[in-house]
């Protein structure tokens, strides 16, 4: 799969990301390095621990690094628990369900990811 089928299956932007980063081989070569970035699981502990804190800063990470890399999906997914924890005292119960729809844009991106040529 080439990046560009890559960005589409994983409902990313290739145009979107070609304009930020100067050429393909480096999109490409941060593209691959995404697996690798904690905040995900960081993300998934502090939930698990009820740590606001921590989950707030973990999903604002991994939205930042999202939309970077113009993985869109991810992105809003990240962003909207993002914000649903930037006010919060304690970890709200619509947080379970926001971060279910970041799980499933997060194994998508990395479903993409991991069929690149």
């Amino acid at each position: 799969m080439t990046i560009e089928q890559c960005y589409a299956q994983m409902g990313g932007s290739f145009a979107e990301v070609s304009a930020r980063l100067p050429s393909t081989r480096l999109i490409e070569k941060f593209v691959r390095k995404f697996p690798e970035d904690p905040s995900y699981g960081q993300l998934k502990q502090a939930l698990a621990e009820n740590c606001l804190a921590d989950a707030f800063r973990a999903a604002h990470t991994l939205k930042g690094v999202a939309a970077n890399l113009s993985f869109a999906s991810l992105r809003r997914s990240a962003s909207d628990l993002t914000e649903l924890l930037r006010h919060a005292e304690g970890i709200p119960a619509q947080a379970q369900a926001l971060f279910a729809q970041v799980t499933r844009d997060y194994e998508a991106t990395l479903a993409a990811i991991s069929q690149l040529d």
